[in-house]
């Protein structure tokens, strides 16, 4: 693919920004004067909404429909947005999935739940990554992704996802050295947050608040003020994991 830079329009691709976290940051970017590309695979009038959110406010964004985990799909995504706007500034790679799988539930954590738990969440991720290097290394851009203190703690919706995470940190902290000194990698490391993955899982939530000194879980907005930090507040943090969990890891589960 040829290097298009002829539109100084910067850039943000940020993946699962139909809803959640993914759509808060998506709002955050265009606030912050990018154009965002609205990736989401199946929530079509999610996305929708994010989009209008964004134009509302004069924001200008793309809708970028494709399931993470697809080599092909992460180069098509990566390169509508630098047909759009000449190349990228910002990648957030929000996109994951789970499964609900108690831990000592060794059975129901099969081979096809790892499987499709690392293609989204790890494979994925750097799929994204690797597509989007070459034209954030032109502009010094950055890459935030999302994991979860889970991958510390080894305790969330399931072994797989867990584990998944605790790749996500590793390849970040990967990243970070193989795309210095021009692009910046770092992660979010969520505690529960309010959003609909979480909506019929009240006692896990609650199970974590009781653990957490702030005494609240996460919401959205609290995430996306972290990633906007990360993608766009500093110049001097890379291969950094930023804990946002209200304190709960002070407990040390």
């Amino acid at each position: 693919m040829t290097l298009n830079l002829s539109t100084p329009k910067k850039a943000a691709l940020v993946t699962g920004a139909a809803t959640g976290i993914g759509r808060e940051v998506a709002l955050r970017m265009a606030r912050a004067g990018l154009a965002v590309g609205i990736n989401f695979s199946k929530s079509q009038s999610e996305a929708e909404e994010t989009l209008a959110l964004i134009q509302a406010e004069g924001g200008e964004g793309l809708l970028l429909k494709g399931k993470i985990g697809s080599d092909s799909v992460a180069k098509d995504l990566v390169a509508r947005c630098v047909e759009a706007w000449g190349g990228l500034d910002v990648v957030v790679n929000n996109a994951a999935t789970t499964h609900f799988v108690g831990l000592t539930d060794l059975d129901a954590a099969n081979d096809a739940v790892w499987q499709e738990i690392f293609q989204v969440n790890v494979i994925g991720g750097f799929q994204v990554c690797r597509a989007a290097a070459p034209y954030l290394k032109v502009r010094g851009g950055s890459i935030v992704n999302i994991s979860s203190v889970a991958a510390a703690s080894g305790i969330g919706s399931s072994i797989p996802y867990s584990a998944s995470k605790a790749a996500v940190n590793t390849m970040t902290k990967s990243l970070s050295k193989a795309l210095a000194p021009e692009v910046r990698v770092n992660a979010v490391a969520p505690g529960p947050v309010k959003t609909r993955w979480l909506k019929d899982h009240q006692a896990m939530i609650d199970a974590a608040v009781a653990l957490t000194p702030l005494g609240r879980a996460a919401d959205p907005k609290d995430i996306a003020e972290a990633v906007l930090f990360l993608a766009l507040g500093t110049s001097l943090m890379t291969g950094q994991i930023v804990v946002v969990d209200g304190g709960r890891t002070l407990s040390g589960v």
